[in-house]
């Protein structure tokens, strides 16, 4: 197992990959696209504006490695970075592809997504992919400990904030040392929690 930053432009075929398959039933994904057109290929779109904000802003893309082969991925969005233009004209794509409908459930997410982070500065966890047939070897752990491990290197971070619309993820993160910050209901059925992990004495 080997876990290391990627080069994410470089990597973008095989990190969307990871992601696709890793959060092909994930709620919110569901809710986003609703039940409309070709589900596959929408999602393919949805994941590669996720996926693609972060590489135009030279976030940090983790990827957890076995036997050369890609088998896990975190996003993380850093605090010193800055949006480019081209997010604007990938957010503008985006949502020509997916309909207004999808424009609109997302905003309704931002919405709720906007209130449940933390005031200390922090590396935000935008995903943690492990597509389920390499689940269970410790891959998302290896993810999520580099992750705060880069967050403990940097002095503009104490530590790390995520949300989730799973509830049985929250205590698993719970166990990791994170603690709930906020909840709230996104539309009928779908919850979420927002999420923060300290990683200095004193932080939180």
């Amino acid at each position: 197992m080997n876990t290391a930053l990627l080069d994410g432009p470089a990597r973008a075929g095989d990190v969307i990959d990871v992601l696709c398959d890793s959060f092909a039933d994930y709620p919110i994904m569901r809710y986003v696209l609703g039940g409309e057109g070709d589900y596959a290929a929408r999602l393919r779109t949805l994941i590669g504006f996720f996926a693609g904000n972060r590489f135009l802003r030279n976030d940090a893309i983790i990827g957890v490695s076995v036997d050369g082969g890609l088998r896990g991925v975190a996003l993380c969005s850093l605090p010193d970075r800055v949006s480019p233009p081209e997010m604007d004209q990938l957010r503008e794509r985006t949502w020509a592809a997916l309909g207004p409908d999808a424009r609109a459930r997302y905003d309704r997410c931002v919405e709720v997504w906007m209130p449940l982070g933390v005031s200390e500065p922090n590396v935000h966890l935008n995903m943690i992919a492990v597509p389920p047939r390499h689940q269970g070897q410790g891959l998302g752990r290896a993810l999520l400990e580099t992750v705060h491990a880069l967050s403990r290197d940097r002095d503009d971070s104490r530590g790390v904030t995520l949300t989730t619309e799973v509830e049985s993820n929250v205590e698993l993160y719970r166990h990791a040392g994170y603690e709930v910050v906020g909840r709230g209901t996104i539309a009928p059925g779908l919850e979420t929690w927002g999420m923060y992990r300290p990683d200095r004495a004193g932080a939180g």
